[in-house]
């Protein structure tokens, strides 16, 4: 499987949007990853369709769109044609599923089912052959720069092992230690905001994760 870094831009400086998404397109990364948040879902407000066509506008690298939403499905619409590439949204939400997953391939974007720590990870499992994605949490969604939950690995394992050819995403406390842990399960999309954000060298961190990701 190939080996993602997707930079997430909730740990970016939300002053200068366009110099950290420049940031990452110059440091090498394959995804941007942008979570947003309702307030409802998860105790957190953060960016909406608008923001992302405004910053599609100004950066070529692909859209990895997180919807931390209760109601997905009433805005799939809208981040499509904002200009997300992959659209993950949750198990927990609201929203049927199903009809959720048909609407983001009905716009023409990659569908991606997110689970929480408390969700089994055989929750995605009767939509798994239409998901190009599934994104595992290695914490409770809503804030950065939350502690790494190991023992959410045996998830990703149970589905490399159950589904070998899809990406298997973790977001949440991902590290240059970490990412070895996740990749070991069978991870290979990676989610990394203050590692990256905060290096003074993004495009060696990046790098570097890539580096570790291989050497399981």
């Amino acid at each position: 499987m190939d080996i993602k870094i997707s930079p997430s831009m909730l740990a970016s400086d939300f002053a200068n949007l366009e110099a950290e998404l420049k940031k990452c397109e110059t440091a090498g990364a394959e995804l941007i990853h942008l979570d947003v948040m309702d307030g409802h879902f998860v105790p957190n407000i953060t960016i909406g369709a608008p923001v992302i066509k405004a910053l599609k506008a100004v950066c070529s690298v692909p859209f990895d769109v997180h919807l931390m939403i209760s109601e997905p499905l009433k805005y799939i619409e809208d981040f499509a044609d904002a200009g997300a590439d992959i659209i993950t949204f949750h198990a927990e939400c609201s929203s049927d599923v199903g009809e959720t997953i048909d609407k983001i391939l009905s716009c023409g974007c990659k569908a991606a089912l997110a689970v929480k720590p408390g969700t089994a990870i055989d929750a995605v499992y009767p939509y798994a052959d239409k998901l190009s994605m599934v994104l595992v949490m290695t914490v409770e969604p809503g804030f950065g720069g939350q502690s790494f939950m190991e023992d959410m690995m045996p998830k990703i394992e149970k589905l490399r092992a159950e589904y070998p050819d899809i990406d298997i995403q973790v977001d949440g406390g991902i590290n240059a230690e970490t990412i070895k842990t996740c990749a070991k399960a069978g991870a290979n999309v990676f989610v990394a905001g203050s590692a990256v954000f905060k290096s003074e060298n993004p495009a060696a961190t990046i790098s570097l994760l890539k580096k570790n990701a291989g050497n399981k």
